[in-house]
């Protein structure tokens, strides 16, 4: 009885000091991880620290079918854990495997003494612990925040877990993705902070080998360099013709690589360098430098397993280099509009052509930018990008011009390099071009007519060689003809113009949808009520919306199934904005089919000058005038 009510007294106790957290005036620093993570329990997850109960658990079918997207992963980690497990056994550790979603998919409990507590408590296969569910725990905080975490013992945020430490630590796989998390978990209070930071480090390790055998197997027919960086080692995938295929996150981190630039291809010589020769003839460390000379320190390079096994090369090695345009494809993917773009994008090649994209707010102007920078020859160089529209007015001068030290009150005492000087050598992008003021507009024509830029408070030019993307949702055409725009400008920035469609527009969309889920939600699968929803709504906020839906999803779908029940779909009857084009493509198009495709006869009816329909026709590409 005694021991009950001190149990119950140390439980309020913990109640009361995780709820003044939520009032800042907690005994804990307030801008700890433990403290955040509790704030977002009672904030954001609306928990209560006092609920008792055991965690949701999955039957044993629910279990495989939720087990089965990481089966390999699953396969491959198992040796590493088994290892794990021995070593902490004694220690009276338990050891679990979980999906991102915080699923315990694999278990090993401690001896018979300590069993019994996780068995009591439902710590093991099958059981889920994501902090939405569960409160502050090791699982699934590290899950939340994608860090390693050591939650120990009363820094939980329910009281009734407060018996447990945990020493977590997230898993990465072969693109730098959220795989899953290593869980080692600890009931014994005769166990100091220390020994469960240790216990901490040792997870950390061997999440490491975990990553690395993900990382191995993924890219067994391509070159591997292990890199040297400040916080460990990085694994670089390449092919015969020293292309980067492939970065886990560390190195991508290292490196600066992103998806477009491995997509491109991009040569391995722009990042490292060393003598392959020496490399491919022995297992000694390798002298690495960057692409500027310095030394990087000593690597591994690691042939593939073709080359180690003497077979000879596979059918799938490629023949001769990457693609560079690959991102741009698969951006385009079955569209017959994008396809063309790209087609012409492919024709222009490196000449240093101005293109303006033009599409609704979400459709991806950013991304598809990023993916035609990757595939030119500026790749290396800096891909800078400014948003007119969300820039005040009175800062976009110094930002894309820059000044002088002293040029006006509130000036940094060095000056700053304006944005177009940083993007010298590379890509500029504007974003909502037609949101410039038209001040602005005559000093960037002049900076693209003479390839050099005065900043604020300068006595002498300085030169640039960029390429410029711009992109809006307006119609910049019509704003030359009304005066709202620069009319010399804007045909200065359309050298090529590219249309991306609305999502609702593509011909591809629902292979849109399900190449999105599987990025957004990677070990989740929708239901038939789902897809129907999916497949059918507007999607007014583009691709920006499905993305943030399905994340979303992701994290609220039970057993691993989204159901209609988690998509947040907003009512939708109109446009959050008119497509200009696409009303203007509609009016054009049915005037032509009224008058039989004869031009003159449409511009009459339209009150438009024969030589501004053509031109509309031919911006809108409006295929069936004749």
């Amino acid at each position: 009885m005694e021991t009950s009510a001190m149990a119950s007294l140390s439980a309020s106790n913990h109640v009361a000091r995780v709820l003044s957290v939520a009032s800042h005036v907690a005994d804990v620093d307030s801008s700890s991880r433990i403290a955040s993570s509790w704030r977002r329990c009672l904030i954001s997850h609306k928990l209560d620290p006092a609920r008792q109960g055991p965690p949701q658990t999955l039957t044993e079918a629910e279990v495989r079918h939720v087990a089965e997207p990481m089966e390999q992963l699953i396969r491959q980690a198992t040796p590493e854990l088994e290892d794990l497990a021995r070593v902490l056994r004694d220690a009276g550790y338990c050891v679990n495997l979980a999906d991102p979603s915080a699923t315990m998919l694999w278990s090993r409990l401690p001896g018979a003494a300590d069993t019994e507590i996780f068995m009591r408590w439902k710590v093991y296969t099958g059981s889920n612990f994501s902090e939405a569910f569960e409160g502050t725990n090791g699982l699934g905080t590290a899950l939340a925040e994608q860090k390693p975490i050591l939650v120990h013992r009363d820094e939980h945020f329910r009281a009734q877990w407060s018996m447990f430490s945990c020493a977590v630590t997230p898993l990465f796989d072969e693109a730098g993705r959220l795989a899953g998390a290593v869980n080692i978990t600890s009931c014994r209070d005769d166990l100091s902070r220390t020994a469960h930071q240790l216990a901490l480090a040792v997870a950390i390790e061997a999440a490491r080998r975990i990553e690395a055998a993900i990382f191995r197997g993924h890219f067994r027919n391509a070159w591997i360099a292990t890199v040297p960086g400040d916080g460990g080692s990085g694994l670089l995938a390449y092919d015969d013709d020293r292309r980067i295929v492939g970065a886990c996150r560390s190195a991508r981190a290292l490196l600066g690589l992103t998806d477009g630039l491995i997509a491109s291809g991009i040569d391995l010589s722009r990042y490292i360098k060393f003598d392959h020769q020496a490399a491919r003839g022995t297992d000694a460390p390798v002298e690495l430098r960057r692409a500027d000379g310095s030394s990087m320190g000593q690597g591994h390079i690691t042939p593939p397993l073709r080359a180690r096994s003497s077979a000879r090369p596979i059918a799938s090695r490629r023949e001769g280099p990457v693609d560079r345009f690959d991102a741009l494809h698969r951006l385009a993917g079955r569209d017959p509009g994008l396809i063309k773009s790209v087609k012409r994008l492919r024709s222009i090649g490196d000449h240093n052509l101005p293109v303006l994209l033009h599409g609704e707010t979400g459709v991806g102007k950013d991304v598809f930018a990023r993916a035609i920078h990757a595939a030119s020859n500026r790749a290396r160089n800096n891909y800078v990008a400014l948003n007119c529209a969300a820039m005040p007015e009175s800062l976009i001068d110094a930002e894309l011009f820059g000044y002088e030290a002293g040029a006006f009150t509130g000036a940094r005492r060095d000056g700053s390099k304006g944005l177009i000087v940083q993007a010298d050598g590379g890509t500029l992008f504007l974003d909502e071009i037609g949101d410039m003021p038209i001040a602005l507009q005559t000093r960037l024509l002049r900076v693209l007519e003479n390839r050099e830029v005065w900043p604020l408070g300068a006595l002498k030019p300085m030169p640039v060689d960029i390429r410029l993307i711009s992109a809006t949702h307006r119609d910049l055409g019509r704003m030359a003809e009304e005066g709202a725009f620069r009319a010399d400008l804007y045909f200065r920035l359309r050298g090529l113009e590219v249309r991306l469609p609305a999502l609702r527009e593509r011909a591809d969309r629902d292979d849109v949808i399900r190449q999105i889920a599987s990025e957004e939600a990677p070990f989740c699968r929708l239901s038939q009520e789902a897809w129907s929803l999916l497949s059918t709504y507007p999607y007014p906020g583009n691709m920006r919306q499905l993305r943030h839906l399905l994340r979303l999803a992701g994290c609220t779908a039970e057993n691993g199934i989204i159901t209609d029940a988690d998509l947040d779909l907003p009512p939708f009857g109109g446009r959050a904005e008119p497509d200009l084009a696409a009303t203007e493509r509609a009016t054009i198009t049915e005037a032509l089919r009224k008058h039989g495709g004869r031009v003159t006869e449409a511009a009459r009816a339209l009150k438009l000058s024969r030589a501004t329909l053509y031109r509309k026709i031919k911006t809108l590409k409006i295929e069936a005038a004749q």
